[in-house]
Formats: C-alpha cells, sequence, structure tokens
C-alpha cells in the first residue's frame, strides 16, 4: 500500500499532532508512504509513474478555504469540482483489471453540487457503488480540517458516501439520460454499509480530509 500527502512531512507533522505516530504506525505495517504528491498528477509523479493499483481512495477531497467565500459559492464549487475532475482524469489510466477508485463525500448541499458521478463519467469512470460512510464503522479514523489555522481540527461529516468507481472506455459517451439521473442524489440506489479492506482502513487513518 502506498499512501500519500500533498504536505511535505515536516509540514504533515507541524499540522498534525499525530502525524508522525500515524506515519510510524503506517510504514511499520508496510506502507509505503509519499509526501508532497499532488494528486491531479498523479499519473505523472516520478515515483508512482507506471504503477498500476487495485484500489486508488480519496477521502474528502476540498479545494481549501477561500476568506468571504463559503461553501455554497458557485465560484467555490467550481474550485472543488476542478480538483475532483483533475484527481480521476488522474487515477484513471492507473487501475489494475477490475481496480477501483474510491472517493469519500459529503452529499448534502451544497456539497451533492459537485455532481461527481458526472465528473467521473467524464474521466471513463462508471459508478459501481455508493455505500453510506459512518465514521463511528473505524475506529481511531478522526478526519481534518486539512487547512489555515484550524487544520488540526475536525469538522462534522453529516451525510456522506463512498462512491466506487470502475474504468469503463465507453463511459463518456454513455447515455446522458442515465449520466443525468446519477447526478441526482434522490435517484441513486442505497446499499448497505460494508467494511473496507486492510489498505483502505489504513488509508483512512493516514489521510487528513
Amino acid at each position: 500500500m502506498i499512501s500519500t500527502s500533498l504536505d511535505t512531512k515536516g509540514e504533515l507533522i507541524q499540522k498534525y499532532n499525530k502525524a508522525g505516530s500515524n506515519l510510524q504506525l503506517l510504514k511499520s505495517m508496510g506502507a509505503q508512504v509519499l509526501h508532497s504528491v499532488d494528486a491531479t498528477q498523479l499519473n505523472v509523479t516520478a515515483e508512482l509513474c507506471g504503477r498500476k493499483f487495485d484500489r486508488i481512495i480519496f477521502n474528502f477531497p476540498h479545494a481549501g478555504f477561500h476568506q468571504g467565500r463559503g461553501e455554497a459559492s458557485q465560484w467555490v464549487i467550481v474550485q472543488h469540482k476542478q480538483l475532483v475532475s483533475s484527481f480521476l482524469k488522474s487515477a484513471s489510466g492507473m487501475l489494475r483489471p477490475n481496480g477501483q477508485v474510491h472517493v469519500t463525500h459529503k452529499t448534502a448541499q451544497p456539497f451533492c453540487c459537485w455532481n461527481i458521478v458526472e465528473l467521473a463519467h467524464r474521466s471513463s469512470l462508471v459508478l459501481v457503488e455508493q455505500v453510506d460512510f459512518r465514521v463511528g464503522d473505524y475506529p481511531g479514523y478522526c478526519n481534518k480540517r486539512g487547512d489555515g489555522d484550524r487544520a488540526d481540527e475536525s469538522f462534522p461529516v453529516g451525510l456522506c458516501s463512498n462512491f466506487k468507481f470502475a474504468f469503463d472506455p465507453c463511459a463518456e459517451t454513455g447515455d446522458r439520460e442515465t449520466n443525468r439521473a446519477l447526478r441526482c442524489p434522490h435517484s441513486r440506489n442505497h446499499h448497505d454499509n460494508q467494511a473496507y479492506d486492510f489498505a483502505s482502513a489504513l488509508m483512512k487513518l493516514m489521510l487528513s480530509r
């Protein structure tokens, strides 16, 4: 398993009280940890270039906080969508056969306006499954704001799901009515929540938001 952070190792330790112990735990369990990795440029990152993965996971993607602009701001929503879209495009070509990209994401307003299922389709990724995400199912996991003076503080997750995508070269040109239906949070099928595999659980422990 490879765990990555956008921050340098020093920045992580400065931001988060438990970053040092989390890094040690990951390494003790055989995980490789990479720092200064841009999630929108995974496919051209030197240490990752040419590698294929069974699962690529991004929990609560967020483009940062912008003074004077709330989460409902259309400008802010566009920044978030650009981040997610670039991540999905980068990750889509790095999957092994039957591999999946997982994104944990809030589903209430205004976060549902990101329309991540539609963004995934643009990168030839189709929704395989959507399951409710409950923090209590992952003992020890604590999400972080990850930015600003309150970077080490947790945030309420509210209603959120884990979206599981698989690569399909026909996805981008698929049925547009189906794509539009998938955008609406009220039209989706809910599944019973399932535990992640070992690698996913470790990744959730490491990722800060």
